[in-house]
């Protein structure tokens, strides 16, 4: 069904009441999900009445209803596109067969990892984010910041919902465990590491929207592929509400830069910072940080597991229709490769390389945005450009072992800067688990 039924304590479009026993379980669920939001969600802004978009239809057009609630009273719940009755696997060993509306047994701790991996994400950035509230520059900020907070919220549950109808005890031990962890607890952190990280300003919170919002975007459409049926339709339907996400960011970015540019016409030959503006090299390293550490989300450049994945049907390419072989047996890749201290271009079997291929889609789209963002300083006359780069500052894969600058970097070490703003540093990303 298109519609999703709200007269329920929880909303859904899956016919949630006809079964009894999940339904129970996942009401037991939603007290300890409140008592998260309250404890760790937004803070000291639960009592106010916030303008927010709510989903009232899983249809492209027409889908969400605006208005004022209190964000404890969003109406969270679980939407998923229409389910296709022809639908069939459409890349890997399985290629063909119907897909699948029950977990394959042989392939349940793979999914369930799968499943769990992406959930961890949704909490973690509302906690990351939790004092922003207080800083926010404008209203308009502060409510797209609630917006993409609740949203996240709601991604949580539309993963839960896979795990506990689906994974029986299992999924509803790691349902609670999800609620349990906490971005940057050293003793209980969540499963990847820049979902540890510090997310204490705004310029901060732009770029982890335009690239670690990106990196959700191109994860939800390489599981929206998936054969299990129940995950694509899920993933498909969250792809809607993300893309506000990455705007937030992109946009965020470019009105810094704006205002930066406009400073330093304005005041000729000075330091921005001294009127309140970010000098582009902070906003260079800001943007080098989050870029760096998002990328490292894909994981290694050559993964046994990505090809595991691919090969079972449970994670397939961004954008699979794009491609004209679909089961990846014959093909390589060419992949540059940091191996004994030197670069050096090895060709990957195309199954291995499966992590490379979604990083190098998610580069693709990343490079519109930075794009987007030089075309301002060109407009403004600033020879400044902003230039990030995959090899610099990872953790994860080949490139860890690697020392790379940014032409940035290297331009800000000739002329001395050391311009942070009190207590925004970006941190050093811990190694996290890859996807």
């Amino acid at each position: 069904m298109a519609s999703i039924d709200y007269s329920q304590k929880i909303p859904n479009n899956v016919d949630l009441s006809s079964d009894k026993r999940l339904q129970r379980a996942l009401e037991e669920w939603q007290p300890n999900y409140l008592e998260w939001w309250n404890s760790v969600g937004p803070t000291d802004f639960n009592a106010n009445e916030i303008y927010l978009r709510t989903a009232v239809s899983v249809d492209s057009d027409g889908w969400a209803h605006f208005g004022y609630v209190k964000m404890p009273d969003y109406r969270w719940g679980i939407f998923l596109e229409p389910r296709n009755e022809s639908r069939t696997v459409g890349f890997g060993d399985h290629l063909g067969e119907p897909a699948w509306q029950q977990v394959p047994g042989e392939y349940r701790n793979w999914l369930r990892r799968l499943i769990v991996t992406q959930a961890d994400t949704e909490p973690a950035s509302v906690e990351q984010q939790r004092l922003l509230g207080h800083t926010a520059p404008s209203l308009y900020d502060m409510r797209n910041l609630f917006q993409v907070n609740v949203e996240e919220g709601r991604h949580l549950w539309a993963m839960v919902y896979l795990l506990q109808s689906y994974f029986g005890r299992d999924g509803r031990e790691e349902a609670d465990e999800l609620l349990q962890r906490r971005s940057g607890n050293p003793d209980h952190p969540r499963i990847l590491g820049t979902f540890n990280q510090p997310c204490p300003d705004w310029l901060s919170f732009f770029c982890f929207t335009m690239f670690t919002d990106r990196d959700g975007k191109f994860q939800l459409l390489a599981l929206a592929e998936s054969g299990f049926d129940p995950l694509a339709r899920t993933c498909r339907f969250m792809l809607t509400e993300e893309a506000h996400h990455m705007f937030v960011g992109q946009t965020g970015v470019g009105r810094v830069i704006e205002r930066t540019c406009s400073v330093m016409k304005e005041h000729p030959g000075k330091d921005p910072a001294q009127f309140g503006a970010f000098p582009l090299e902070l906003v260079q390293r800001y943007i080098n940080f989050w870029y760096s550490s998002s990328t490292d989300l894909y994981g290694s450049e050559v993964s046994s597991n990505s090809a595991n994945f691919f090969a079972a049907g449970l994670k397939g390419r961004a954008f699979e229709e794009r491609y004209d072989e679909h089961k990846a047996l014959e093909g390589s890749l060419k992949i540059e490769r940091f191996i004994e201290g030197k670069l050096a271009a090895e060709e990957v079997a195309l199954r291995n390389a499966m992590n490379e291929v979604l990083r190098g889609e998610y580069l693709a789209d990343c490079q519109k945005g930075i794009d987007y963002w030089n075309r301002i300083t060109e407009k403004h006359g600033v020879e400044f450009r902003l230039a990030p780069h995959r090899r610099f500052h990872r953790k994860i894969g080949d490139y860890a072992a690697a020392s790379s600058t940014t032409r940035a970097t290297r331009s800000a070490r000739r002329s001395g800067t050391r311009r942070w703003a009190s207590g925004s540093r970006p941190r050093r990303t811990a190694p996290s688990c890859s996807r």
